[in-house]
């Protein structure tokens, strides 16, 4: 069982309003509630401040349900406004009933919740983009600088900003929910379509430029997660007959005339070279594999001219990783 708890607020009392973030949580639930084919994902609780009144209480409430019971996956979503108290070392997701000193649900408090969970919870994952949430996972008063971290077993964090940056919001959206979206969609996913909190924090990294607010990414975790799976760049199928093409993982797979039927320029020369059907569903299989980066040419740049020229491919790293996974039938 999977379960997330999915909050945005922007109705907080003037001038402190913001204008992304139930945007954020509704598209952001409606993503983690299914996988790219429809199939049910996680179990998702959704509050907003356009539906409900986000008040401490709640939230404490509700992130207590979170966690507790048995369930294979938590996570918490919290968009909105962030706080870190420089006189008391402390975080805060701010509530709409939220004021100083009481500005909502600690950051520590959150995490001690998400420790205590697991094994019952065997992973918790923390998404928050709000501002200074990059406190998250730091233990009070052990160091100035914040810079110690105390996450339990299974737990992973993704914050917008570091402790004490600022989570931008544009067009609508916030910024680092905006790219988190577009990673789910599937720009995160990996050949086989799984969608990890570190792929998510490696596109959201990848995408911000350097001037801009850097994301956060901290875990303590011994197993794989899952967020979302979406179609894979390479037909499972495909995957699993790599050892069947590469018999190792140092295998040249030699190619000619009869794997490719669009001869070109060299149609000609190559009249005498029936082609071969059979050798052409497996050139374009491997066609699929080079345009992921699994497969390389070994004498040309091109595919095209390995076949018409009877080249080779190989493996890349990451092809020879497929490969073993296919082996070991972990596809």
């Amino acid at each position: 069982m999977k379960k997330a708890l999915v909050v945005g607020i922007d109705d907080y009392a003037p001038p402190n309003q913001l204008s992304g973030c139930v945007n954020d949580a509704i598209e952001l639930a409606a993503l983690l509630e299914a996988n790219g084919d429809g199939s049910p994902n996680f179990d998702v609780r959704r509050i907003i401040s356009s539906e409900d009144q986000v008040t401490s209480q709640v939230l404490h409430e509700a992130i207590g349900e979170l966690f507790t019971g048995d369930a294979e996956t938590a996570l918490l979503y919290f968009a909105g406004h962030g706080i870190m108290d420089e006189e008391t070392n402390s975080g805060y997701l701010v509530t709409q009933d939220g004021s100083s000193p009481n500005w909502g649900i600690s950051l520590s408090g959150i995490l001690q919740q998400a420790n205590k969970a697991h094994p019952n919870i065997k992973s918790t994952v923390i998404l928050l983009d709000s501002c200074q949430s990059g406190f998250a996972g730091e233990v009070s008063g052990l160091s100035d600088s914040g810079a110690v971290s105390h996450i339990g077993n299974g737990v992973t964090i993704l914050t917008a900003c570091h402790r004490k940056g600022f989570a931008a919001e544009t067009n609508g959206h916030g910024k680092f929910t905006d790219i988190m979206i577009d990673g789910l969609g599937g720009a995160a996913s990996d050949v086989i379509g799984r969608v990890t909190p570190a792929s998510l924090y490696a596109h959201v990294d990848q995408t911000l430029g350097a001037w801009e607010q850097r994301p956060i990414y901290k875990a303590n975790v011994q197993s794989f997660v899952s967020l979302r799976e979406v179609s894979p760049k390479v037909p499972k199928e495909v995957l699993r007959r790599l050892p069947q093409y590469f018999p190792t993982a140092s295998h040249i797979f030699k190619l000619d005339p009869s794997f490719e039927p669009d001869r070109g320029e060299e149609a000609q020369n190559l009249v005498d070279i029936p082609v071969d059907e059979d050798n052409v569903r497996i050139y374009r299989e491997l066609q699929k594999c080079h345009q992921h980066g699994l497969v390389t040419p070994t004498d040309h740049e091109f595919m095209w001219h390995s076949a018409v020229f009877s080249g080779g491919v190989r493996l890349t790293a990451t092809g020879a990783h497929y490969r073993r996974l296919a082996e070991k039938k972990k596809i």
